[in-house]
């Protein structure tokens, strides 16, 4: 089966956001265009209007209600602190200009080695692939030295390169969980699923790497087994799915989707606020109470 519990010395616990040791890197490093998740343009390296003094959100509380939506599904999986704190030692763009270029290229570098991180050590909570562990601890030791390396020396360092050696395990991973797998396998790597009515379907062991699901109906569906890697979930309906042994979930495909307090996640993973509770014999809503 499949990883998700997070265990006791879990390194995805510390690939987690901490905006109050950070400096807005992600309110400023990353561009983003008008669309249905920001009501604006926002050219790369520029500050969102938003962002206050603090390095604090002014709309935190209001996000999906005034448009940011793309921001309620970011994640730089603790990216952010271990650039202002560990790179950059506790110093910001804004008291010193001249560190913005490099605090943002390297924000770009660090939150792709911290995702790689996350997939790594899901592999070696992932049973099914303990052959592929030995390999999969050497990346990790290797991601996180890079990680920890002075901004001069992670700027030169072949990122791209660097995703290439590890999805080649993470392929294999996928490969094995699969195979583990007692459901029908569908094979929909990049498939156009948009809007797919996927109503309690079997899709256990499935192959959705890179796949459009986007707006997708997938209310009650068995996705055990499923390996998630890059698929896109922004708008679809997970209400009472099972997600809890899905492979390679991550936070930010969970908060682009819509569930439920009947939607099973990985331990790792936190329901998001803006879920609801599941439908009742009345057709109504009940109280979100936001639990796992």
């Amino acid at each position: 089966m499949p990883g998700g519990r997070e265990a006791p010395g879990d390194p995805r616990g510390a690939l987690r956001a901490d905006c109050a040791a950070c400096a807005g890197l992600c309110c400023v490093a990353p561009a983003f265009a008008r669309s249905s998740d920001f009501p604006v343009d926002k050219p790369a390296g520029t500050a969102c209007t938003n962002l206050r003094d603090d390095f604090r959100c002014g709309i935190h509380d209001r996000l999906r209600d005034t448009g940011y939506v793309g921001c309620t599904v970011f994640d730089c999986f603790g990216a952010g602190q271990q650039v202002v704190q560990v790179t950059f030692g506790g110093r910001d763009w804004r008291t010193e200009p001249e560190l913005a270029r490099p605090m943002f290229a390297a924000f770009d570098a660090m939150r792709l080695l911290h995702e790689l991180r996350w997939y790594l050590a899901e592999t070696l909570a992932t049973p099914a692939a303990a052959d592929l562990h030995g390999r999969a601890r050497e990346l990790l030791a290797d991601t996180e030295r890079i990680a920890g390396l002075p901004a001069d020396a992670l700027a030169a360092v072949d990122v791209a390169a660097r995703r290439v050696q590890v999805n080649e395990v993470l392929v294999q991973v996928g490969e094995r969980v699969r195979a583990a797998s007692p459901g029908p396998r569908p094979d929909r790597r990049g498939s156009d699923l948009v809007g797919a009515r996927l109503r309690g379907a079997d899709l256990r062991g499935a192959n959705l790497r890179g796949a459009l699901l986007l707006g997708a109906d997938l209310r009650g569906a068995d996705l055990r087994g499923a390996e998630m890697i890059g698929a896109d979930l922004r708008g679809a309906d997970v209400s009472g799915a099972d997600l809890a042994q899905a492979l390679f979930l991550t936070r930010f495909q969970v908060h682009a989707a819509v569930g439920d307090a009947a939607t099973r996640l990985p331990a790792v993973l936190d329901r998001p606020a803006h879920w609801t509770a599941p439908r009742g014999r009345d057709g109504g809503r009940r109280a979100a109470r936001h639990r796992r």
